[in-house]
């Protein structure tokens, strides 16, 4: 049995969710620019899709562009939104041989009106894919995204269209950028930094954590399987302890 056949036998997070981080550190070992770094990435994000995918797993989100990398150098996010808008192009066919439906969560109108017009088109041409639901991270930050909701709900509870004892997690979930998505069981960050960066801040409440120290041009099929085998030897209790679940 080969290590995707053993992964794929156990038990797999129906949400993945990974902070692709160490594209610029990368480039500068190599004595290159950090927009280097980006475009070897690229093919780190091919590669993980198309795994994911193979292993059936329902839902993967990737953080591509945070509302904090606004403040990177003009040079750097002008490459990066050029990539998204070629990359689109050139993925169209991968997800659609996958059978993977694209969506986008964040602040996305802010886009390149180029990169948006690219996005909504691949969306539409993927939008009657039933496999795997992959998600875009674009402009995205977690406490915006919590309180554009609680601006929405505080604007329904004034208009009286709701009442404030009926708001639950269930409708607070209603109102995120996520809404249709189930939370995510496993987040990965590659590149050796130990924090959260502002993603997915609700979504993860009960998420397992795998950090490695590849930087994300190098992450490959083989890291993906190591961050699965190490969740598949997790106990997930939510609260309770071993002799409840077992």
């Amino acid at each position: 049995m080969s290590k995707l056949e053993e992964i794929k036998s156990g038990r797999l997070p129906q949400h993945l969710a990974i902070i692709m981080d160490g594209n610029g550190r990368w480039a500068k070992e190599r004595g290159k620019l950090r927009v280097f770094g980006h475009q070897n990435g690229v093919q780190a994000v091919r590669q993980t899709v198309e795994t994911a995918a193979k292993l059936q797993i329902g839902y993967l989100t990737l953080y591509a562009f945070s509302t904090e990398n606004w403040k990177r150098p003009k040079m750097e996010v002008d490459t990066l939104m050029r990539l998204l808008v070629t990359s689109l192009r050139k993925e169209l066919k991968t997800l659609t041989e996958n059978n993977i439906r694209l969506n986008a969560i964040g602040c996305v109108e802010s886009l390149p009106g180029k990169a948006v017009q690219e996005l909504r088109e691949v969306i539409k041409r993927t939008e009657n894919n039933d496999g795997m639901t992959l998600t875009l991270a674009l402009s995205y930050g977690a406490r915006e995204e919590i309180t554009s909701a609680v601006k929405a709900l505080g604007t329904k509870v004034k208009n009286s269209i709701i009442s404030p004892e009926k708001i639950d997690e269930s409708i607070i979930n209603d109102h995120l950028y996520t809404r249709g998505l189930p939370d995510v069981d496993l987040l990965i960050r590659t590149s050796g930094e130990y924090r959260i960066s502002n993603f997915l801040l609700w979504q993860i409440a009960y998420a397992e954590l795998y950090f490695t120290d590849v930087f994300w041009p190098d992450f490959n099929e083989e890291h993906l399987l190591e961050a699965l085998k190490s969740y598949q030897n997790r106990e997930r209790r939510f609260g309770k302890i071993s002799e409840q679940l077992n």
